[in-house]
């Protein structure tokens, strides 16, 4: 028995120290819920900006009590003639309840072929109230056809040149500039139904363009804006001037940044103010983020 002694206590030395050696070399616990959550981006390799909100807008919508055509248009960011064409309607002055119009074509894009000629898409001038019975006082010019709409296919009708495509238009080449000077009397709050800013100003005072675009209407016909400019600037954005005392430019006219378009004035309001906004595919949002400091 004595023999084996050393040779039992080698081996007991040799599992201590093996186990010794395993225990300094334990894997450590790495949580890879937190590892890729934040895990670090690679070297050179900028991270991925969150993407905007794209255009939500539906592809119809049922007309509800109260409505015009105009106003369809602009709570969805297209024009006017842009809405009647896409549904054959030959006077915007009537529509009816529960009607279902089509805000954009499904799935391809739009061609510009017209298909068939109808009766003229009904005109006003500046200022005058749309009919609201059909077939009053109908123009024959420009000429509505049912054909998806572009503006293209709208300045072949009208008559006018079409506007050469610009491939780096986009969302972000706005380049915005305030309406007209005076006092914020009010500010952008969409939980108090207040979508853009109010500025007090003089009767006569000049309103400009904020930024470069085509006027696409210029009249009265929108409870609560008074004599109304609305200006498309590209497929995103729309701006708004509403309350003027007079307008200056007409519905297919372009303008540039800066221009006179109106006089300010207190057409249904109680002063005078410039009332302003800013839509992104039809959505107000607060000019206060897109305007150039004060």
């Amino acid at each position: 028995m004595p023999r084996f002694f050393p040779k039992f206590t080698l081996i007991l030395v040799a599992v201590a120290l093996a186990g010794g050696c395993t225990a300094r070399r334990g894997a450590p616990v790495v949580d890879r819920t937190a590892e890729t959550k934040s895990a670090p981006s690679k070297p050179g390799v900028a991270a991925k900006p969150a993407p905007k909100p794209g255009d939500a807008r539906p592809e119809f919508y049922t007309v509800r009590k109260g409505d015009t055509l105009y106003s369809i248009a602009l709570d969805h960011g297209l024009d006017y003639r842009e809405l009647a064409q896409l549904n054959g309607i030959t006077d915007p002055g009537v529509i009816r309840v529960d009607q279902q119009l089509r805000l954009r074509l499904a799935g391809s894009a739009a061609t510009t072929a017209p298909v068939k000629t109808a009766p003229g898409v009904q005109g006003r001038p500046i200022g005058e109230a749309p009919s609201a019975v059909a077939g009053d006082n109908v123009k024959t010019q420009p000429k509505a056809v049912r054909a998806p709409y572009s503006d293209q296919t709208y300045a072949q009708m009208s008559g006018a040149k079409p506007e050469p495509a610009k491939p780096d238009e986009g969302e972000d080449s706005v380049n915005w500039g305030w309406p007209a000077r005076g006092k914020i009397v009010s500010t952008y709050n969409d939980s108090a139904n207040l979508k853009g800013i109010g500025i007090a100003g003089k009767a006569g005072q000049p309103v400009l363009a904020s930024a470069p675009g085509r006027v696409i209407f210029s009249g009265t016909g929108i409870r609560g804006f008074g004599k109304l400019i609305v200006i498309k600037h590209n497929n995103t954005y729309l701006s708004v001037y509403g309350h003027n005392n007079e307008l200056l430019v007409k519905e297919g006219q372009n303008v540039t940044k800066g221009q006179k378009i109106a006089e300010m004035g207190s057409t249904d309001t109680d002063q005078v103010k410039l009332h302003f906004e800013i839509r992104r595919f039809g959505k107000p949002v607060d000019p206060a983020k897109y305007l150039p400091p004060t």
